[in-house]
């Protein structure tokens, strides 16, 4: 039993990632900003970033650690409220894309170069077509604002990827000898796909989905600051949109708070994410190191 944990892909990526200083390092990044997220879940951080419970442009002190706003609200207790934000949203976009394209990028390559992966690599092509803020702007539009719009426009868009990934990786594995010898006794291709070949798509569902956590994260940002995205709470991007008005006046905490906590928390998740497909695909490791390796 022991012997067959120690050979476990999680065991194997565990032992990778520990030699790994810039991954481990992304991972604790991550871990600080969940324990923030999980704090104002709780209610113990951020439950008062709507309050007006200081003066206007009020300065950093004991009573409001990064300041106040124009309207005197407290831009730690919103800083910290929109890591919460990030998180949410992050994981619901990273969840859902990644069980739509496992599901629909399985299907077309088990049924591939027939009528149903046909339609799917149309689907595909056809969303890849479409721009992303258009996208958003016409569903926002169509959805009186709704915050669901900016969802929608995540998913529909960022799943195509982890599909076309999941479709090549699953066209290789259904010529697999254990896929063949399930198929000769008689198991339903469902089953197969489902107990045999989608868990050996788990690394590229890992990746993909650390690095959709992270575009999505990038994109709120961006819709919010346009105002399309977080419309009656706040986020990174809505301070960012504040401090628009404010850095013109020569205050800077809601930018320095927002664009700080940002900076840092993409930083970790971008270190984390190429630790981990380093991890589980060791070839691209390598591949990396010999292209970029100095001349001798």
């Amino acid at each position: 039993m022991k012997w067959l944990a120690a050979n476990s892909t999680a065991a194997r990526t565990w032992q990778a990632l520990r030699t790994d200083p810039w991954g481990l390092a992304g991972l604790a990044v991550i871990l600080f900003f969940f324990l923030l997220a999980l704090c104002v879940w709780l209610g113990l951080l951020g439950a008062g970033w709507a309050e007006a419970s200081g003066g206007r442009w009020q300065g950093p002190g004991p009573d409001h650690w990064f300041g106040t706003n124009m309207l005197g609200q407290d831009i730690f207790e919103r800083a910290v409220f929109s890591a919460r934000i990030a998180f949410e949203i992050g994981l619901v976009v990273a969840v859902a894309t990644t069980i739509l394209g496992a599901g629909l990028g399985a299907l077309a390559g088990w049924r591939a170069f027939g009528f149903v992966d046909d339609v799917i690599l149309w689907l595909l092509g056809v969303l890849d077509s479409i721009p992303f803020y258009l996208l958003v702007a016409a569903l926002a539009y169509a959805m009186q604002g709704q915050p669901l719009a900016m969802y929608i426009a995540m998913v529909f868009t960022f799943w195509t990827a982890t599909a076309r990934l999941v479709r090549a990786e699953v066209m290789r594995i259904r010529n697999q000898d254990y896929v063949k010898s399930a198929r000769a006794i008689g198991l339903p291709g469902w089953r197969i796909i489902l107990r045999h070949v989608l868990p050996n798509t788990s690394h590229i569902l890992l990746v993909q989905g650390t690095l959709v956590f992270v575009s999505a994260i990038k994109a709120e940002v961006i819709l919010s600051f346009l105002g399309l995205g977080v419309q009656d709470g706040v986020s990174w991007g809505v301070m960012l949109a504040e401090s628009t008005q404010e850095v013109i006046a020569g205050h800077f905490g809601n930018f320095l708070a927002a664009s700080g906590m940002l900076f840092l928390f993409l930083l970790g998740l971008n270190l984390f994410s190429d630790a981990l497909q380093d991890a589980l695909e060791p070839g691209s490791a390598r591949l990396r190191s010999r292209l970029f390796k100095a001349p001798a």
